[in-house]
């Protein structure tokens, strides 16, 4: 049946809204079915016509046509994926439950064909003859590796199995994400004046515009965003209160109806060993490492369990103090976890006369986006201009475009700082439209999601340290894509290995903190006035103070995350499992895991981050060592250095090996003594 779509008209697939995005405000949530449909077949003509191409495979006639085939469905997809995490409803979800099988059979398929897999087969056994730039020779050996992986040399009855499992494990990821949305959506806590003792202004004023925004106004909402919650039990002195938050924020995924996440985690663990066994590796974990910096398990536990150890010792001598400071206050109840926050912050006042309510009127929204924007011109010498006016999927979306040195376009920069319930918790980076020079070229269009409160009409938002260290991390990962001078598109921004993508993000972290760059940005939100040094003093001496704490939350992520997946039969209890696994490692009573395993969505709402949680410290060590390298020349902008980062690790993508990117860039490999300094726990 031929499709009554026509993609070159179509505004999902032909872009000719302002600076080349899509026209936005022409897009309805009801048209995305058919013009996916047209997208995914025109993708299969297209590959269809290189698979049976009678000609001798050459890079041009294979590689380079696979690498630019697909556009539509690539332009469709980006739309559509933007939409579902950032702006979703009950069209979009239903649609999301609807293509993610389709987009899992078809890219099987392609994995899967024999005559396309031959072409590549043949290149890659000429490779050492064609005289391939590196480059080209990466993008050879890394395609046929992937294509093994994805089932290309199974028989036919394994090949059928594995794309089933792929469709079955993608529909499971859309079901995950979607219970979680949807216990995040539904649970708000309304207060009135009376509960509200110990909270500071801009807190207040952050829950009555979640309030307001859910049509109370004149009270005050507790939401299960990061941005209200942490604060909440950070400053709130009701014990019952911040309970009951404590209790909603960690069940996310656990309700026991009909969004609880149990049944999809654990066969999801099941079906993904399956896929690793088919596949010839001994555990999923070995598979999705295989092309890593860390390459196997053991080098991951061997980073993990070490720092694992120093931070379960910090944390013990941490929570007697904390014990101490609430028997003080006349508690007699044992410290549980919705009272760590509440008095490690009275505690860090104690240590450091400071907390975090004095510190957040100096950290405005706009002077950190600026801030971001002022480092990026600094090291790396673009520059952003703002183009009000123009529609994205959300009207809290800002549109900037990127400019080079001299004046001309490099790209676009889009960015979703607030908090909605139409938006999936926590922040992250995508693309629009990836920047490359294969072909005609495509200028990168890369966007930004946060989750920040946002106040009421008229009043400033304010971020805690955290918050503004979000918004520098997920910067750098959007620098990452905008400073992209990769040829081949799958090499471009970062698209690179797991456990070398974090490098820019948390590294780019690191100039929030330089002190020339706080005294000209952090500004009181109210007089204009500078952040006092003696607050900046206090606040960089505090830099280690919850070092056990967030450890311990961050490596029982990763260390759970990893025993999940190097078993070579899946747990068939996952909750039980979780459980054991923490009490193996001695977790403290009164943490608990970053993301448990029902809201684990780096985890389990794709592909993404499982097996992988690991790599924010496995990048870690490299930011630390990394930075180390300003500090050691006194410029934290030193021109020489800012320009082998940006040539080395912000603009190369996955042109050659995170390895000797790094080495090019710091001369060594380094080893993980920054990164346990960095962190306080030398």
């Amino acid at each position: 049946m031929t499709s009554s779509v026509d993609l070159d008209r179509n505004p999902l697939t032909h872009w000719d809204g302002p600076l080349g995005l899509p026209d936005f405000p022409g897009i309805g949530d009801d048209g995305f079915g058919p013009v996916f449909d047209a997208a995914l077949a025109a993708h299969q003509a297209d590959i269809d016509s290189i698979a049976n191409n009678p000609e001798k495979p050459t890079v041009e006639n294979t590689f380079a046509a696979m690498e630019l085939a697909g556009d539509p469905l690539d332009r469709v997809s980006s739309i559509f994926w933007c939409k579902a995490g950032a702006n979703t409803n009950d069209t979009i979800q239903a649609m999301e439950r609807e293509i993610s099988p389709k987009m899992s059979r078809h890219f099987s398929a392609i994995s899967m064909n024999e005559k396309l897999f031959a072409r590549i087969d043949d290149l890659y056994q000429r490779r050492a003859s064609l005289g391939l730039d590196a480059q080209t020779l990466r993008l050879v050996e890394k395609s046929w590796k992937g294509f093994v992986k994805s089932g290309a040399r199974l028989d036919a009855a394994g090949k059928t199995r594995l794309a089933a499992i792929n469709e079955e494990l993608s529909s499971l990821g859309t079901s995950f994400s979607q219970n979680v949305l949807a216990d995040e959506k539904e649970w708000v806590m309304f207060l009135g004046e009376k509960d509200l003792a110990g909270l500071p202004d801009f807190l207040k004023s952050a829950m009555a515009g979640a309030a307001e925004a859910r049509g109370r106004k004149g009270e005050y909402a507790v939401t299960l965003s990061r941005s209200l919650y942490e604060p909440f039990t950070t400053f709130s002195e009701r014990r019952d209160l911040r309970e009951k938050a404590f209790k909603a924020f960690t069940g996310r995924g656990e309700t026991g109806g009909a969004t609880d996440n149990a049944a999809v985690v654990a066969k999801m663990l099941t079906l993904r060993a399956e896929k690793a066994k088919l596949v010839g590796y001994e555990s999923y974990a070995a598979l999705k490492l295989d092309d890593t910096m860390a390459k196997t398990p053991k080098a991951v536990f061997g980073l993990l369990e070490p720092v694992w150890e120093k931070a379960r010792e910090k944390a013990a001598a941490d929570e007697a103090e904390l014990q101490r400071l609430a028997a003080a206050a006349g508690s007699n109840e044992k410290l549980a976890a919705w009272d760590w926050r509440f008095y490690q912050e009275r505690l860090r006042a104690e240590k450091y006369a400071f907390d975090e309510a004095e510190l957040k009127p100096y950290l405005q929204l706009e002077k950190i986006i600026e801030a971001c924007f002022d480092v990026a011109t600094r090291l790396f010498g673009i520059g952003f201009a703002e183009r009000e006016g123009i529609a994205a999927w959300h009207p809290d979306v800002r549109v900037f475009e990127v400019l080079n040195a001299d004046g001309s376009r490099r790209g676009l920069f889009l960015a979703d700082y607030f908090a909605r319930p139409s938006k999936r918790s926590g922040a992250w980076m995508s693309a629009l439209q990836s920047g490359y020079k294969l072909g005609h070229g495509s200028s990168p269009i890369i966007y930004n999601i946060m989750n920040f409160a946002k106040p009421p009409v008229g009043e400033a938002a304010l971020l805690s340290l955290d918050e503004a260290k979000t918004l520098f991390h997920e910067f750098g990962h959007a620098l990452h894509g905008m400073l992209t001078e990769a040829y081949w598109p799958s090499q471009s921004g970062t698209s690179v290995s797991r456990d070398f993508v974090e490098l820019p993000s948390q590294l780019y972290e690191h100039w929030l903190t330089v002190p020339a760059v706080l005294e000209k940005h952090a500004r009181h939100y109210r007089t204009g006035e500078p952040m006092p040094k003696t607050l900046l003093d206090k606040m960089l001496a505090a830099s280690t103070f919850d070092a056990g704490f967030r450890t311990v939350e961050f490596t029982s992520s990763a260390l759970v995350d990893m025993a999940y997946h190097s078993q070579k039969e899946a747990p068939a209890d996952p909750k039980k499992f979780e459980a054991e696994t923490l009490a193996k490692l001695g977790m403290p009573d009164a943490i608990v895991m970053r993301h448990r395993t029902p809201h684990f969505g780096h985890v389990f709402s794709g592909d993404g981050y499982s097996a992988g949680y690991y790599s924010y410290m496995w990048s870690e060590v490299l930011d630390a060592d990394a930075f180390s390298a300003f500090e050691e020349t006194g410029d934290p902008f030193n021109p020489d250095l800012a320009a082998r980062l940006k040539k080395n690790i912000y603009s190369s993508g996955g042109s050659a090996d995170p390895e000797a990117l790094y080495t090019a860039f710091r001369g060594k490999m380094p080893t993980p003594d920054a990164m346990m300094a960095k962190r306080g726990l030398t």
